[in-house]
């Protein structure tokens, strides 16, 4: 069994050999007797889509990132392909948590002042005592609500479809009027494209907080600028469409927004846990067992 691995320092089961090829420079040989391929985490899909290509006998695709909309397409009908779940909950979510407490102390203007250096204390929204909505309530969903405790707020989750303890994505227009601080996480697929519509930013109410750490084609772009420009809405995003976000783009001066570029996986923590991910899905398909992660349908 041999693999094709874009990350190296795995240790691999017994039976399994693997080439290391991080998405730069020419492939490696041996092509044909690659059946695991662990896709690129950086390049885009450029570099995916050159492997695949090149991959006659391939049976699973592991990617490292938790999104997987733009590599499904290119993925050959009768292989498995498994997302990164778990390598980025530690990370993403501890960037949501770091935007909305940014947004709600307004970190971004004490820091323009001390530039400045102007003195002006002031008071601001603050955390606590808020509701906060996580949209799309899996993994990482479940790894930001553990970072909210301790910090007194009510927690509400909202999921595809409705469980114990979890609304379903159809009661959202109707619990967003008591909502300060929504977190979108939600997968992009073609059902979550534009979720957040200029209809649902209009059932928010006065001064909340849009937080996106998911994917940039979730918000209606144009909907949210409108809701900044008019001061109702305040916004944090670590996505955009597209990425990156051209010169001269008007989110770069919208009023009320908190920008980072897309930084919500890039800490140390992912590599460890993407090498322990392969190295777990290496063992199970040496042994025959069972992969986690698979995905099906579009979510």
């Amino acid at each position: 069994m041999h693999a094709l691995l874009s990350i190296d320092g795995v240790d691999l089961p017994d039976g399994v050999t693997a080439d290391v090829w991080t998405g730069e420079g020419p492939l490696p040989d041996r092509l044909d007797e690659v059946e695991f391929f662990v896709a690129p985490y950086t390049g885009g899909s450029d570099a995916t889509e050159q492997a695949l290509e090149q991959l006659p006998n391939l049976k699973v695709v592991q990617l490292l990132s938790a999104g997987f909309e733009t590599v499904r397409p290119l993925v050959p009908e009768g292989v498995l392909l498994c997302n990164g779940r778990g390598i980025h909950d530690a990370s993403t979510s501890e960037l949501a948590l770091a935007l909305v407490l940014a947004a709600q102390r307004d970190l971004p203007e004490f820091v323009r002042t001390q530039d400045e250096g102007r003195w002006e204390p002031r008071r601001t929204t603050g955390l606590a005592d808020r509701t906060v909505l996580i949209l799309g309530h899996g993994s990482i969903g479940a790894a930001l609500e553990r970072r909210l405790e301790g910090f007194e707020v009510e927690v509400l989750r909202v999921a595809r479809t409705a469980r114990d303890g979890v609304h379903g994505i159809d009661e959202l227009p109707d619990l967003l009027p008591g909502v300060d601080i929504v977190v979108v996480l939600v997968p992009a697929t073609p059902q979550t494209k534009g979720l957040v519509d200029a209809q649902l930013l209009s059932r928010m109410k006065d001064g909340a907080l849009l937080v996106n750490v998911a994917r940039g084609s979730i918000v209606d772009q144009d909907a949210l600028l409108a809701e900044l420009r008019s001061g109702r809405l305040r916004a944090a995003l670590d996505v955009t469409d597209p990425e990156p976000l051209p010169e001269g783009h008007a989110l770069w001066s919208a009023p009320g927004l908190l920008l980072t570029p897309h930084v919500g996986g890039g800490t140390a923590a992912m590599a460890p846990r993407a090498r322990s991910l392969v190295e777990q899905q290496l063992r199970r398909w040496a042994a025959g067992e069972e992969l986690a992660n698979v995905i099906t349908g579009d979510y």
